[in-house]
C-alpha cells in the first residue's frame, strides 16, 4: 500500500494519557473507562516513559488476582516494560514496520532527552489510508480469512481463553455463520451484569454500575464469577459487518466513526474474514 505522504512528523503524533506506576490497578482501570481509551503510558517524575499498560492487561490481572488484594495490585507490577519507541523524524512505513515486527497497538514517540512526545496507534496509521493511499483496496485482498469464532451459549471462560491462547483481539459471536455478537478485552474490564440481569434493570443503574472506579473485593469476585456466564452476556450485539468487495477505506471509515478496531467480512451475510487495522498496518509495512 503505497502512500503519498510518509513522513510521521507532519502526519499525525498525537498526546497521550499518562499515568504513575505507583498508581493502583483500579486507578487505571478508572481512567481508562473516564477518558474511553484502550492504553495508558506510564512515566516517571520527569516525564520519561518506563511502560505501558492497556485495557487487556487489566482484564488478564484482575482474572489472575486469585487471593490477591485487588487494591494492593500497582501498574508498576502488571505494565509492559519492553517500550518499542520512535522519533518524530521517523516514516510512517518505520512505524508501521515496528508494529507488525512486535505485535502492538501503538508506538511511543520520544522528543529530545528521551521525553515522552506523544503516541502512535494503529487507528492513527489507518486513518492515513483515507488521505494519504495512491489506489484504491477491495477488503477482500487483506483480510484475515481464518477467524476464530464462538457461539453465544459458550462459556466467557472459554472466550477468554480463545483470546489468549490465539493472541487476538477479538471474538466473533456468530450462530450459523452469521455474525451475531463481538466480544474484546474491552467488555472484560467493566464489571458488566449478565445479558438476562441488565434486560431487567434501569439503564441508569446499569450504566453506574459498568462505570463505577471503585470495586471493592466482593465486587471483584463477581467479575471473576463472570466466567461462569455466557458469550451472550457481555458481547455487543449487532456488530458491523462489512462485504467483502468493498474498499479499505470503507471499513476505515466505519471503524473511526463507531470506535472499533475491527469489522466481520460477510458475504450474503456469512461470514467470511475478518478485517482489522492490523491487516491495514500490515498492507502498508509491506508497501
Amino acid at each position: 500500500m503505497l502512500l503519498k505522504d510518509t513522513d510521521l512528523n507532519k502526519i499525525t503524533i498525537k498526546r497521550t494519557v499518562t499515568i504513575s506506576p505507583n498508581s493502583s490497578l483500579l486507578d487505571a482501570r478508572e481512567v481508562l473507562l473516564r477518558h474511553n481509551l484502550k492504553r495508558l503510558v506510564v512515566t516517571d517524575s520527569k516525564k520519561h516513559p518506563v511502560g505501558i499498560i492497556t485495557e487487556k492487561d487489566i482484564a488478564k490481572t484482575i482474572y489472575a488476582l486469585g487471593d490477591k488484594p485487588i487494591r494492593s495490585v500497582k501498574v508498576s507490577g502488571f505494565m509492559s516494560k519492553k517500550l518499542i519507541t520512535i522519533k518524530k523524524t521517523d516514516s510512517v512505513y518505520d512505524c508501521a514496520k515496528l508494529m507488525k515486527k512486535y505485535h502492538i497497538s501503538s508506538i511511543i514517540v520520544l522528543g529530545n532527552n528521551g521525553i515522552l512526545e506523544g503516541l502512535v496507534t494503529k487507528t492513527d496509521l489507518a486513518s492515513i489510508f483515507l488521505t494519504h493511499a495512491t489506489s484504491p483496496l477491495k477488503i477482500s485482498k487483506i483480510m484475515t480469512r481464518n477467524v476464530i469464532t464462538a457461539m453465544p451459549g459458550d462459556s466467557l471462560l472459554y472466550v477468554e481463553s480463545l483470546l489468549i491462547h490465539n493472541r487476538i483481539a477479538r471474538i466473533v459471536i456468530q450462530r450459523n455463520r452469521t455474525p451475531i455478537g463481538i466480544i474484546t478485552y474491552g467488555d472484560f474490564v467493566p464489571a458488566k451484569l449478565p445479558y438476562w440481569l441488565a434486560q431487567s434493570a434501569d439503564p441508569k443503574e446499569v450504566e453506574n454500575y459498568k462505570m463505577r472506579g471503585n470495586l471493592d473485593e466482593f465486587q471483584v469476585n463477581q467479575m471473576n464469577h463472570l466466567l461462569h456466564f455466557k458469550a451472550v452476556d457481555i458481547m455487543s450485539s449487532n456488530p458491523i459487518t462489512i462485504e467483502a468487495d468493498e474498499d479499505v477505506g470503507v471499513a476505515v471509515l466505519l471503524m473511526i466513526r463507531n470506535g472499533i478496531s475491527g469489522l466481520p467480512v460477510v458475504k450474503k451475510s456469512k461470514l467470511v474474514g475478518i478485517i482489522t487495522k492490523t491487516d491495514i498496518i500490515n498492507a502498508i509495512a509491506e508497501a
